[in-house]
């Protein structure tokens, strides 16, 4: 599975912004889908994670209420919806694909990589 992330950009604090995952192969429907996020100096950060159906997902608490994941399995695509932004949300967003089952936290689950979108958040 190839995956490109887009939608990134500079936004002002207390916006929204939905970042797009377009996945290339025919199996897209059968991997776990994840967000994470690294900012600079900081370590890659997990955001949350959509089952392969669809289904269910999971937030840190962190991101609960304000960041919410979607999926199109017709257009193998998954989304990141991001509102209320705040300047420590500046970060390069990255979506990846994990094994069906259990979402998840550990990028080590997860066996293919966007090539990341950068998301600056101004104050």
């Amino acid at each position: 599975v190839q995956l490109q992330a887009s939608g990134g950009g500079l936004v002002q604090a207390g916006s929204s912004l939905r970042l797009s995952c377009a996945a290339s192969g025919r199996t897209f429907s059968t991997y776990n889908m994840g967000w994470f996020r690294q900012a600079r100096g900081k370590e890659r950060e997990f955001v949350g994670g959509i089952t392969w159906s669809g289904t269910s997902a999971y937030y840190p608490d962190l991101m609960k209420g304000r960041f919410t994941i979607s999926r199109d399995n017709a257009k193998n695509t998954v989304y990141l919806q991001m509102n209320s932004l705040k300047p420590e949300d500046t970060a390069v967003y990255y979506c990846a694909a994990g094994r069906a089952g259990m979402i998840t936290t550990s990028s080590r689950a997860y066996d293919f990589w966007g090539q990341g979108t950068l998301v600056t958040v101004s104050s």
